[in-house]
């Protein structure tokens, strides 16, 4: 069953809730956030709903997110598990802040159809003082359609 969303997570609301309402609706505990920076703009709004472990993060995905055969774009994919696994992780490892990505990997398991909901609940696997190694499983509609994993910098606390 789908709510309609309003609302912000962390403090910033998320500019396009209603058309990804709209496209299909979002699960039930779901909570906009905003993708952050002008690059991410165009992908947002994510959702997010928090859970014990860490949050589970997922998109409707829409026209502006699909190549010419009505999929998930390989880019889109990566750049969002690029966005997911690296909050997930600061997340997970209690540390705020912007993180740089150091290396990601992603593996395509299936296509991700236009209108289906993507998400993934990220797992921080190891924290050094330095780096956060993270990975996670994407599914559409419950269906396995990526598998990335990423290091990535810890965010050091501003002096």
């Amino acid at each position: 069953m789908a709510t309609e969303v309003a609302g912000m997570v962390d403090g910033r609301a998320a500019d396009g809730v209603a058309e990804a309402t709209e496209a299909g609706g979002i699960p039930d505990g779901f909570l906009p956030r905003r993708a952050g920076g002008p690059f991410l703009e165009p992908i947002g709004p994510i959702f997010l709903r928090a859970g014990q472990g860490g949050s589970t993060f997922g998109i409707r995905l829409e026209r502006r997110h699909c190549n010419n055969q009505s999929v998930a774009h390989g880019g889109m994919l990566a750049t969002f598990a690029d966005l997911v696994l690296g909050i997930g992780g600061t997340e997970q490892a209690g540390a705020p802040g912007h993180f740089i990505t150091v290396s990601l990997v992603t593996d395509y398991l299936a296509p991700a159809p236009l209108g289906a909901w993507l998400e993934c609940r990220p797992a921080l696997l190891r924290r050094t003082a330095r780096l956060m190694f993270v990975e996670g499983r994407f599914e559409a509609d419950g269906t396995a359609v990526l598998r990335a994993s990423g290091v990535f910098s810890v965010p050091r606390p501003k002096a």
